[in-house]
């Protein structure tokens, strides 16, 4: 747990309005519970980094072939930022550039496929990414996508049947790694698979880096043809992505990043990534996941003792998806919208063979990374369960709501980040 000073004296004085939604921003996030899985804080060193000189630099191209000149010292900053990711999670090449998960993701499509070639993906309403093959998202209209999806039962990756869909379709890729999924990830089996077919062996760990880097989730990383990730998450870093992958492909993601799909990276993004990664190499850090995984399993247990389904039964990682439609009989956006009310911020979900519409669907998905960011541990999570309990019973109550609101202010007050 931290307690930082934000230094925007000089904003306040040039642009009263944008400071005043700023500290607006940041005091929402202090007084409220934070849910989102993809969100978390970042240290004083990252936010530091991340407003600092390097953003005034262009620097297309890589360390040391440059087609600007005056990179000496952005070279320095960028190789820090490879050397420290190579080192978190022993990979071969990184390219620390892209500007997002969607752009990595695209990058490495860019490098191993040719337009209109196939590959797999979890479906979005199962806990895919609009990238895994959505048909609205560039993924899905520029190559063939075969979605897999979950076992009805169980709520889980079915592996032998995803073999042998693999086996039907002969992917050129097989991409594994999701953004609404609470299950462990058997990487080696989806590399067992890739072989048998011959795939490119492809993941997306955008949401579970931070746990990969330190061994409380797989490593794909050292065995895996391609990884991306986003920096963020529970990564703790600034918003921003890199790919790493075998020594044999770094040529051709490289050139697929720039000049591919990108033009000059942001420079000062990639210090703040170099910093992250560095707080990541820490041993503490380990402790902190750990802990992401020990908040989110309390707090489900906690929901579940309250009558809320959780799906699957349960989670292996940092988020939870919960069926409020079958347990409340409301929907995720009416659920969205009375824990918004009640300073509790998470975001509406489809759940596995939902029923509804991805805009208003049946389930909610909640996260542990800033609640354990800012020092919570089980204890606190039963708290933070009572509260979800309560707002969603008292969801058409605006009074109840507000109370409830202040309730989750005082609770918050106990657990400063940022001053």
């Amino acid at each position: 747990m931290a307690d930082y000073e934000m230094h925007l004296d000089s904003l306040k004085q040039r642009d009263s309005k944008i400071f005043d939604a700023i500290i607006a921003e940041k005091n929402r996030q202090m007084d409220g519970i934070e849910l989102i899985p993809s969100e978390n804080l970042v240290s004083q060193a990252v936010l530091e980094a991340l407003g600092s000189v390097p953003t005034n630099k262009y620097s297309e191209g890589y360390p040391g072939k440059r087609y600007y000149g005056g990179n000496e010292f952005i070279d320095v900053i960028e190789t820090l930022a490879i050397d420290r990711a190579k080192k978190l999670f022993g990979a071969d090449h990184v390219n620390v550039q892209p500007l997002s998960g969607s752009p990595a993701n695209m990058a490495v499509y860019f490098a191993m496929m040719e337009l209109g070639e196939t590959f797999m993906g979890l479906k979005l309403t199962e806990g895919g990414h609009l990238t895994h093959g959505h048909p609205v998202n560039f993924s899905g209209r520029n190559y063939k996508c075969v979605q897999y999806g979950l076992d009805r039962e169980t709520e889980m990756l079915d592996y032998d049947a995803i073999e042998k869909q693999a086996r039907v379709s002969k992917p050129k890729i097989i991409l594994s790694g999701y953004t609404a999924y609470p299950r462990t990830i058997d990487f080696k089996r989806f590399r067992e698979i890739c072989d048998s077919v011959g795939a490119f062996c492809m993941a997306d760990i955008a949401h579970i880096a931070g746990l990969c880097a330190v061994g409380v989730h797989e490593n794909p990383v050292p065995y895996f043809d391609a990884v991306t990730t986003t920096t963020h998450k529970t990564l703790r870093g600034p918003r921003g992505a890199i790919i790493m992958c075998k020594q044999e492909f770094a040529e051709k993601i490289d050139k697929a990043v720039f000049p591919g799909l990108q033009g000059g990276p942001h420079d000062n993004t990639t210090a703040a990534k170099a910093v992250a990664f560095g707080e990541a190499l820490e041993p503490s850090f380990k402790d902190y996941a750990e802990q992401i995984v020990k908040n989110a399993r309390a707090l489900s247990d906690s929901l579940a003792e309250k009558g809320l389904r959780i799906v699957s039964g349960g989670t292996d990682n940092h988020l939870l998806l919960v069926d409020v439609f079958k347990s409340k009989g409301i929907t995720g956006m009416e659920a969205e919208s009375a824990l918004e009310k009640a300073g509790i911020y998470c975001n509406k979900n489809t759940i596995p063979f939902d029923e509804r519409s991805p805009w208003n669907p049946s389930g909610i998905r909640i996260g542990s990374p800033v609640m354990t960011t800012r020092g919570m541990k089980e204890s606190e999570m039963k708290q933070v369960a009572e509260f979800i309990a309560k707002a969603l019973d008292k969801h058409d109550n605006e009074t109840e709501l507000a109370s409830i609101k202040k309730g989750v202010k005082e609770f918050c007050s106990g657990f400063p980040f940022y001053k």
